[in-house]
């Protein structure tokens, strides 16, 4: 199957695009307006960028009208974000605080989710999630959509406090499967780690045609021969 996005259909009954980079972390996104009021919601367009110093993404499309949501327009008011991890026991609230209130609607009490005050910003903690970022903006983009809606603010944040369970660390490592992040898959589909095993190109030297086809493929991707 071959398609081009906004020319030609894919054939299929639901757009196939968001299901296939997939699984994608959940920013769990807590912000505080510049008139206090605090605000919980959900972005499947989520990741890391880099790590020194650690550095994280979002993009939030916008409302029908164009106008940022309040998640988006939040963070650029006031500079500050909280990511928190949304895992499979918090999958209920991840989905409550997904709806669209008024700016004028705190999540938090709306939906009955403790917090904690976070150490370095003024945006709150969703306490019963195991990790939380806290986040200053660094840098943020418009960028253009084929509909008012689907104009995205892209934003960075850089991650200046980490917060974690002690209780999920297992030989100084985090332990994901006792965590069991939720992730977005396509659709109204989503996963959770319940599993994961370790891959190690070191490892190679021990299979000499694997290190060899390893080798080969890297080549070929550079572009080098």
């Amino acid at each position: 199957m071959f398609y081009e996005p906004g020319q030609t259909s894919s054939g299929l009954k639901h757009n196939p695009f968001k299901a296939c980079c997939v699984p994608r972390p959940i920013g769990w996104l807590s912000t505080v307006s510049a008139q206090g009021v605090h605000n919980l919601a959900p972005y499947s367009q989520f990741q890391n960028l880099t790590w020194d110093p650690p550095m994280v993404m979002v993009a939030a499309n916008c409302r029908p009208d164009g106008s940022p949501k309040d998640t988006a327009a939040n963070i650029l008011a006031t500079g500050e974000f909280v990511w928190n991890m949304a895992t499979f026991a918090l999958r209920d609230l991840v989905l409550q605080s997904s709806t669209e209130d008024a700016p004028t609607v705190d999540e938090f009490e709306k939906y009955a989710i403790d917090w904690l005050p976070s150490t370095l910003v003024a945006a709150r903690r969703v306490a019963r999630s195991p990790v939380q970022f806290e986040c200053r903006l660094r840098q943020h983009l418009f960028i253009e959509g084929n509909t008012p809606a689907a104009g995205t603010f892209l934003i960075i944040g850089e991650v200046v406090g980490v917060h974690i369970d002690d209780s999920s660390i297992r030989d100084g490592k985090i332990d994901m499967t006792v965590l069991q992040p939720l992730a977005r898959l396509g659709y109204r589909d989503y996963t959770r780690v319940t599993e994961v095993f370790e891959l190690d190109v070191a490892g190679l030297s021990q299979r000499p045609d694997a290190a060899i086809e390893f080798l080969r493929e890297r080549t070929t991707l550079s572009g080098k021969s």
